[in-house]
């Protein structure tokens, strides 16, 4: 195996780790609606986007939601299907959105976008599988938290891209100076 993929993989699996680091904390806030999370976990996959090629990011993508599963419990149930959905949704749209806007938008817009998918992923599928149309009562208040949490991960994606000497050396040891 080269160098660089070797890299790559490593930076994957301790990146894997840090979703699941940040889930476990996020799981320490309250809920204000049952099905809803904060998206800290999301923080490393935002800052992939720069890192790895699609490939690589959707590898970190499903480490996160089946390390989330095993370690919640919801591995056999309907909430990791929820989670699986919205996950790869949300990635599909960041990834799409980060190489189409490019320069033009921040990680901020990227996590805006991605928490938008997921949460329209997620309240399609509690329409379909689960509630019915009564699901479309919970829809506009989920979809303000899914913004308003986009918008602070995003933002706190974008300022550690910004400042960090740790993600410039990654780059730098992926990509070449």
């Amino acid at each position: 195996m080269d160098e660089r993929r070797s890299d790559r993989l490593d930076l994957v699996a301790f990146m894997g780790a840090l979703c699941l680091f940040f889930s476990t904390i996020e799981y320490l806030f309250p809920k204000p609606f049952p099905f809803f999370r904060l998206g800290l976990a999301n923080l490393p996959v935002l800052l992939a986007l720069d890192l790895f090629s699609p490939g690589y990011v959707l590898l970190l993508v499903l480490l996160k939601v089946v390390g989330q599963g095993l370690v919640s419990g919801t591995l056999a149930s309907y909430v990791f299907l929820f989670s699986l959905s919205g996950s790869f949704a949300s990635v599909l749209i960041m990834l799409l959105v980060h190489r189409a806007g490019g320069r033009w938008i921040s990680l901020v817009g990227v996590s805006l976008f991605g928490a938008l998918a997921s949460n329209i992923v997620q309240i399609s599928l509690s329409v379909t599988f689960i509630f019915g149309s009564s699901a479309w009562v919970i829809a506009p208040p989920f979809l303000g938290l899914g913004v308003v949490s986009g918008l602070v991960v995003g933002l706190f994606a974008e300022r550690f891209r910004r400042r960090s000497r740790w993600l410039a050396q990654q780059e730098e040891v992926l990509h070449g100076p």
